[in-house]
């Protein structure tokens, strides 16, 4: 942890090391003749598309402006001879009109700015045209295969560039499932733990799509026979990939790694990651592909080590140990900064670089290695190291430091400049600058001269200025914390070496800070009634204030419902849809504060939906919904109704809907009690605080079943009638239900 700490301290300090040299180099002013510096290129790796022109760009900075000349494998390009090329005006840059094969100008490009004080390279630039290469057409053997056995169907896909993404499909563009069992790697090829008799029930494609031009690419369809004859043992597992018990893999600092693990088996394994035969923190890391993929998304230091790959199943376990070594291309810790000394000075340039391997510097001096250049007495190098002693304006020159290892390079300009010149303050004279009290204010004083000026601020005509509170950065700008009404006025920056001196003013204002006194709350209404939010401003009376009110982050537009005046704005008959946060915004010329508060609508319930009807019997059966939003007040009941009426519209004939029972308002599923051999049909009402919803759509149409009577008839009589003496009327009281 401790390691960790310090690798993280020692990254900070380096960022803040390149802050503070970008900060303190004192530039030449454009109008100062001066070497060329490359200050825009391609990148290295540079891939461009086959129906677009090709743009290799070369902007370089100098006076006198720099001539460009470029070379192409190490090779003078002569831009001239070339009718599809050309070069912008005042520019480096090319643009290559292919007419046939653009392939024709893939290579390794650099450009040269060169001046009467030297010249300046770009880094090498590698040019490639991007490729959708499609395979050769052939013809696929089929692939025979026991039940049971491992497999590995290869894909070898065009290799572009850039590199286009795999899929496996069958000859029907319907992708091939992948599982424990089957899945693909990286590089394409598809993996069987163990083939299974249903694997040869579909044909296999390998499919590549380019990611640029979004071409798709196919290989012929590979037909599977799996022989049956035997039946599939039970097998330990096996690795298929990386093979054997140990592999070692190189991993980039920076970019992403991929460690992958698939083994043979039945069943199929489940495999497990472990680093040092301990659990993964998984912080950065993802697994992927059914485990078999473990992703290191930024390799960090920290990264390298063994990671072992566990595949498991009842028949077993097997282990493989992946050695990651973390390597590094180049990386600056001291980027060259270019010098300016006056004559019999002297100074240095440092070329600090580090990389895993630790990686070698070379220096050039005009683009030619400092070795072969004609030798200069102010001149000494040592190691990263540019050493000048009694420099003359002769030793002006541009320097390249070229730091490499065995896995790239990175390259940097940085000129000597030998010159005399009195100082010249490059900022804005007589500026009146605005600020609010109590922040920190900056006082800008660009300034330039040979020797480097010596550079003083005063206030009113009066001294120095002293105390914890002022500090002179070293671009000249003046820094002034928790700025007081009493910094207030006429400030003097005065530069001067042993050649002049130059001087300016400034204005410094300091006004009072926008409070805002009353602010808006959070307010919760029903619907339809009043909203209002509150903003009272106090500022500087010298100031102009504009208050602006938004909704969400966007403005507000004012109407009839809504209302603003100094201090509040309104609405009316709120929607629902008026919900969200409101923001008032106060700006000025030098400030900007703003203060939000939320509204919230309380309305009656949303209806419920999804009603269902299960559990069905006799008498009863449950009713299950899905509540309806609540409208920020609480549900107290639901009313069930129901009708037995199959033609009742429950939009338009509330007479057939009848309450049947209401429930408390935390339920969604209740057994409702009904009558046998009835047909229903239900709807329920949310009631909230608010009001009642309106019903839900209705269930489907539910009917019980048939049921013995709850009760024997009552007040059964039987009565003698007519002449015949055996003759007998039974009667009873009608049951209802």
């Amino acid at each position: 942890m401790m390691t960790e700490k310090l690798w993280e301290l020692l990254a900070t300090f380096i960022l803040l090391l390149q802050i503070w040299k970008q900060i303190s180099a004192m530039e030449i002013p454009p109008d100062v003749r001066q070497p060329p510096m490359i200050i825009k290129q391609s990148v290295q790796d540079h891939i461009v598309e086959p129906t677009d022109p090709i743009i290799v760009e070369c902007e370089a900075t100098g006076n006198p402006p720099p001539v460009f000349t470029w070379t192409r494998n190490g090779v003078y390009l002569n831009v001239a001879r070339d009718p599809q090329v050309t070069m912008k005006r005042r520019s480096g840059t090319l643009e290559i009109f292919f007419w046939g094969r653009p392939e024709d100008y893939e290579g390794v490009y650099q450009c040269t700015a060169t001046n009467e004080f030297g010249s300046a390279l770009s880094s090498h630039i590698h040019l490639r045209v991007s490729k959708a290469r499609t395979w050769l057409k052939e013809y696929l053997e089929p692939v025979s295969v026991f039940v049971g056995l491992p497999l590995i169907l290869p894909c070898n896909p065009p290799v572009g560039p850039p590199k286009p993404q795999t899929y496996w499909m069958n000859s029907s563009m319907v992708p091939i499932r992948q599982d424990r069992r089957v899945s693909m790697a990286g590089n394409g090829d598809l993996y069987f733990s163990s083939v299974i008799a249903d694997d040869a029930l579909t044909n296999y494609v390998c499919t590549a799509r380019f990611p640029n031009s979004n071409i798709i690419q196919q290989k012929p369809p590979l037909i599977l026979q799996v022989h049956t004859a035997r039946m599939a043992a039970q097998i330990a597992p096996k690795f298929l990939k990386p093979k054997g018990t140990a592999s070692t893999q190189i991993a980039m600092l920076g970019e992403e790694l991929t460690l992958e693990c698939f083994a043979s088996g039945v069943p199929a394994p489940t495999i497990k990651w472990t680093k040092y035969w301990e659990s993964l923190s998984m912080e950065g890391m993802k697994l992927e592909n059914f485990n078999k993929t473990l992703r290191i998304k930024k390799i960090s230091m920290f990264d390298g080590g063994d990671y072992i790959c566990t595949a498991t199943n009842r028949m077993g376990s097997v282990d493989h140990i992946i050695t990651v070594k973390v390597k590094s291309t180049p990386f600056w810790v001291e980027k060259p900064q270019s010098l300016i000394l006056s004559r019999d000075d002297g100074g240095q340039i440092v070329c600090h670089a580090d990389g895993i391997p630790k990686p070698q510097i070379r220096w050039l001096v005009n683009g030619e290695p400092i070795e072969d250049a004609p030798k200069s007495p102010s001149r000494q190098v040592s190691g990263d190291t540019l050493i000048f002693r009694a420099v003359v304006p002769d030793s002006t020159a541009v320097f390249q430091c070229n730091a490499s290892n065995d896995y790239g390079y990175i390259l940097a300009n940085a000129f000597l400049a030998v010159m005399d010149m009195k100082p010249r303050l490059l900022g804005i004279r007589d500026d009146l600058i605005k600020v609010i009290e109590g922040t920190r204010t900056l006082l800008h004083c660009p300034y330039f001269g040979s020797p480097k000026p010596d550079l003083r601020w005063s206030k009113g005509g009066m001294g120095l200025l002293e105390g914890s509170r002022y500090s002179i950065l070293s671009n000249g700008t003046l820094e002034i914390k928790h700025t007081k009404l009493q910094d207030q006025g006429t400030y003097l920056c005065v530069a001067s070496n042993v050649i002049g001196r130059d001087e300016m003013e400034t204005q410094l204002e300091v006004k009072e800070p926008i409070k805002i006194i009353h602010a808006p709350h959070n307010v919760i209404v029903v619907k339809g009634s009043l909203a209002q939010f509150d903003c009272k401003i106090q500022s500087d009376p010298t100031l102009e204030v504009k208050v602006t009110w938004l909704k969400d982050n966007k403005f507000l537009i004012f109407g009839r419902r809504m209302t603003k005046n100094e201090d509040s704005m309104s609405i009316v008959d709120v929607y629902r849809r008026d919900e969200g946060i409101y923001t008032c915004r106060v700006k000025t010329e030098v400030e900007e504060i703003s203060a939000s508060a939320k509204l919230t609508v309380m309305d009656r319930p949303d209806p419920p939906t999804d009603l269902e009807v299960s559990d069905p019997s006799e008498r009863s059966a449950r009713l299950t919904w899905v509540p309806g939003l609540s409208n920020h007040s609480p549900i107290k009941e639901y009313l069930v109704q129901y009708t037995e009426d199959l033609l009742a519209d429950y939009w338009l004939v509330a007479s057939g809907w009848k309450n049947l029972t209401s429930y408390p308002g935390h339920l969604n599923s209740v057994v409702l009690q009904l009558m046998p051999f009835v047909e229903y049909q239900f709807r329920v009402v949310a009631i909230n605080e608010i009001g009642s919803s309106k019903p839900s759509k209705p269930s489907e149409y539910y009917e019980t079943g048939g049921a013995v009577p709850d009760a024997i008839p009552r007040n059964i009589k039987g009565v003698g009638t007519g002449v015949f003496i055996n003759n007998m009327e039974i009667s009873w009281e009608v049951m209802n239900g």
